[in-house]
């Protein structure tokens, strides 16, 4: 009965944490390049009663063993990088990533941060920045007289100025990508770190040698799945209720035990 209260508790810690996972899909379902999480789960050690192949007779053993397990635990939550929608803006600072690839942002601590979140404005300094200000790498400054800019597939940037209809080259967009894209640390804001699991980022043109072009006036949206996730959801709200009727069912039969002495 023991092992039932925490077979069953580690049950319902688990499906707490599948529940917490699930629900912060679906509060990124509308975030540009957001990349849905899944929780990965292992079960604990068995307590071994009977070792499989045991012998029974001299001429004989037991096919199988009596093995009692005492539950479930985490063992990761893993970012899953399929691609999301592409949804066209009108806006040429809009820029998605077809295939593999993360844009590079200057943070403020002086790092680099990675993100599929292609939604860049122009600062007052002319400099294409991120939602949150922060510096495009390598950085592109776009002059003051620029009626246009222009995103190529293959990342190069060029504008229309004023004084002149001929487009005038501003500089070179780079990707990363990463030999373990899961193992980046989701850090908030849309942004990645790099960490030892994630493997270092490889630096290359879009387009070019298995790096996804760009398209400009596009967003790539979050790869959510709201149907799917509801389903999880109320599979995990089952599960829940499930190992909750477990625990009330092992403490009831152990009552009655202790009742009986």
């Amino acid at each position: 009965m023991i092992r039932a209260l925490h077979s069953a508790s580690t049950g319902m810690k688990a499906q707490q944490t599948y529940i917490d996972v699930v629900s912060n899909n679906l509060a990124n379902v509308n975030t540009n390049g957001f990349k849905r999480s899944r929780a990965n789960f292992q079960d604990l050690i068995y307590q071994m009663e009977q070792a499989p192949g045991v012998a029974t007779t001299q001429a004989t053993e037991a096919p199988a063993g009596i093995q009692v397990g005492i539950g479930v635990r985490t063992a990761s939550t893993q970012k899953e990088f399929s691609i999301g929608s592409i949804k066209a803006t009108g806006s040429l600072t809009d820029v998605a990533i077809n295939g593999d690839g993360f844009f590079q942002i200057q943070m403020p601590n002086g790092t680099t941060g990675y993100t599929r979140d292609g939604a860049f404005h122009v600062d007052k300094n002319g400099n294409l920045v991120s939602p949150e200000g922060f510096l495009l790498e390598p950085n592109i400054v776009v002059p003051n007289e620029a009626v246009a800019v222009y995103v190529g597939d293959d990342g190069s940037v060029s504008a229309t100025l004023n004084a002149t209809a001929e487009a005038v080259q501003l500089g070179q967009v780079q990707t990363s990508t990463f030999v373990n894209p899961a193992g980046l640390m989701a850090i908030g804001g849309n942004m990645f770190q790099e960490t030892g699991a994630s493997g270092p980022a490889v630096v290359g043109t879009p387009g070019e040698n298995g790096f996804g072009s760009l398209q400009a006036g596009f967003l790539e949206l979050s790869n959510v799945a709201v149907v799917e996730e509801m389903v999880n959801l109320i599979t995990a709200q089952r599960a829940f209720e499930f190992n909750s009727k477990a625990v009330q069912a092992s403490d009831q039969m152990l009552r009655e035990l202790a009742q009986l002495r």
